[in-house]
């Protein structure tokens, strides 16, 4: 992670904490507390089979979205890497479970090869994908920064984007930010107790 991609994120981790802090919940969770908070209320993207998605298509799952892309080097196969070991260490609650990765790079990003990229690290994962207006005010919507950062080439350019994953309850709430380089077994523990939240 660049310098400068670590204050950005520094700094969006410390203002979606604020964000979130209108109403205590019940649980001490491991994640940031966003439970109340006024926004990543709304999603509608098409999947990688070109089925368009909202939130509403996974009522009675929690949902662990990320924002990044396939030729990120670093922060978003390691999260990807974790998320696969939650799923595996919930058990028969993986099913339970949806994980969503929303690319900030459509350019690049096809359907075919983010089907490919996050199916890889579990099966059940889906990505999302949107053009580059669908997905700014995604990623407006979600409080995302993301910024392309020129290479040698145009095609060569990377992304600096927040590395981190929101955690939705059940109804499609927004509850919990888990950071990056998160262990595991601490979003795992996250994962239950949203789930023992169900009505």
């Amino acid at each position: 992670m660049t310098p400068r991609r670590f204050l950005v994120s520094l700094a969006a981790v410390g203002v979606l904490a604020l964000s979130g802090c209108e109403r205590v919940a019940p649980h001490h969770y491991n994640g940031i507390d966003l439970t109340g908070a006024a926004y990543a209320r709304q999603l509608t993207l098409p999947d990688f089979d070109g089925k368009p998605r909202t939130l509403a298509d996974f009522k009675g799952k929690v949902i662990a979205i990320y924002f990044g892309y396939t030729q990120c080097p670093d922060a978003c196969p390691t999260t990807l890497v974790e998320l696969a070991a939650v799923a595996k260490s919930l058990g028969p609650d993986a099913a339970r479970l949806q994980v969503v990765f929303i690319t900030v790079d459509p350019a690049r990003d096809t359907a075919a090869l983010l089907k490919n990229y996050v199916t890889n690290f579990n099966p059940t994962f889906l990505a999302l994908r949107g053009d580059e207006q669908q997905t700014k005010a995604t990623a407006s919507e979600f409080k995302i920064f993301y910024e392309k950062v020129p290479g040698k080439t145009d095609g060569a350019y990377t992304i600096d984007h927040i590395s981190g994953v929101y955690l939705l309850d059940t109804q499609g709430h927004v509850r919990l930010f888990e950071k990056q380089n998160m262990d595991p077994a601490l979003v795992t523990a996250d994962v239950k107790a949203l789930l023992a939240d169900t009505p």
